[in-house]
């Protein structure tokens, strides 16, 4: 994206008695620099006009699927492709429903079901529908899928009720429009590997060792930073997850399979987020033929396997070297020996033993350890995860420059 190209939020707008106030939230981010284009719902149209977007702005502002505001293109599709960020502010429950099931029957879901730009979301409804157990599972669901959520407000509400339900106020709608807007193309140029998933070391044609890596961490950052403008390589190991949109995929079954196609790709690479989890030792004969119960061996003789991420720091150059520790027990010890031992940058190192966390899951806790200092972080989706590791890397990048 060329630097002086102004930055583009969709900003849809749904029917309740906030719709007024996404007029100040177009004037903010207008003063700010930001092209605006709004698009509303049938019903947010009962409560402010598509006129007073259309004088703010200086955009067509679309209501309905069935107008056409240019004719070269699909517009939905080419509002979905232009958007650097989409908000929407407010966000009805019905609309918030909507997205985490996937409908797409009117011109703002069917744009939102589209972009691949950041969604921010900023709900505002009674305070009983967004304690909802429905409201909660589908805020939930957008969470993990990478929506961003500008929770909203208590206080009185207009229905007389008092507690949580009013839109967040304009600052801190604006202040994480503004941060996703930072983020949009800060790892352009950047020719990033991310290795993911697991390995498996073949026992006979059917055995084999692995572990019970997802690949879900890796694919998400990969996913991201891609989205950020990155060149983005991802090695990956066995996984049902479908390739990343933008990414250039290569999948592998082995750790000597990975160590060769990563290596391969390290000589380009400015920077490596290394979240596969590499199988140790592999079995030192391998079967031609499935062993039968009465053939199997009391023991395996095993040998070790490639240490990638070893021999990635001792060429590390100027690169940019990221890799996880996955412990159960001395988590931060066992991280900073291995920020040491493999001249990393940065390791994201997570608990094992929590439930419910980490391998196979949606969710993980992590500690950020450099050789200055430990971050602990909260339990998020690993989709937001993704989203701070890129942000690490990308300030990780702009610090080697300096130097």
């Amino acid at each position: 994206m060329a630097a002086d190209r102004q930055k583009i939020v969709v900003l849809g707008v749904t029917g309740c008695i906030a719709a007024y106030k996404a007029c100040e939230v177009t004037r903010s981010l207008l003063r700010s620099g930001v092209r605006v284009k709004v698009v509303m719902t049938e019903a947010a149209t009962r409560f402010v006009g598509p006129l007073s977007f259309r004088t703010l702005t200086g955009e067509p502002v679309v209501t309905s699927l069935w107008d056409d505001p240019t004719a070269s293109r699909v517009f939905h599709v080419s509002l979905a492709e232009e958007a650097d960020v989409f908000v929407i502010a407010p966000c009805t429950a019905n609309v918030l429903a909507k997205l985490a099931h996937g409908v797409a029957d009117d011109m703002l879901t069917t744009v939102a079901l589209a972009t691949e730009a950041p969604l921010v979301l900023a709900p505002a409804m009674n305070t009983h529908m967004w304690w909802d157990e429905a409201t909660q599972a589908n805020l939930a669901a957008l969470r993990e899928r990478g929506a961003i959520i500008v929770e909203p407000d208590a206080g009185e509400l207009v229905c007389g009720d008092v507690g949580k339900g009013r839109l967040a106020g304009l600052e801190a709608i604006t202040a994480v429009v503004h941060a996703e807007l930072e983020r949009v193309q800060d790892l352009e140029g950047v020719r990033l590997l991310v290795t993911a998933g697991p390995t498996y070391e073949p026992i006979d044609p059917v055995r084999f060792i692995g572990n019970r890596s997802s690949g879900r961490t890796g694919y998400a950052i990969a996913e991201e930073a891609a989205r950020r403008g990155a060149e983005v390589t991802l090695v990956s190991g066995p996984t049902e997850l479908p390739d990343p949109f933008g990414c250039t995929v290569l999948r592998v079954q082995t750790a000597e399979e990975m160590h060769v196609a990563a290596m391969k790709a390290y000589g380009e690479a400015d920077a490596v987020v290394a979240t596969a989890a590499v199988t140790d030792l592999r079995p030192a004969e391998v079967s031609e033929h499935k062993l039968k119960k009465s053939d199997t061996p009391g023991a395996l003789a095993f040998e070790r396997t490639p240490d990638i991420l070893a021999e990635m720091g001792a060429q590390k150059g100027k690169r940019v070297l990221i890799g996880f520790a996955a412990e159960s027990q001395d988590l931060i010890p066992e991280a900073r020996g291995k920020l040491e031992r493999k001249h990393l940058d940065l390791v994201v190192a997570n608990d094992i033993t929590e439930p419910g966390l980490g391998f196979g899951s949606v969710r993980n806790r992590v500690s950020l350890v450099t050789s200055s200092d430990v971050e602990e972080l909260p339990v998020m989706p690993k989709r937001e995860l993704a989203r701070v590791i890129c942000d690490r890397t990308a300030a990780l990048l702009r610090q080697k420059r300096r130097q």
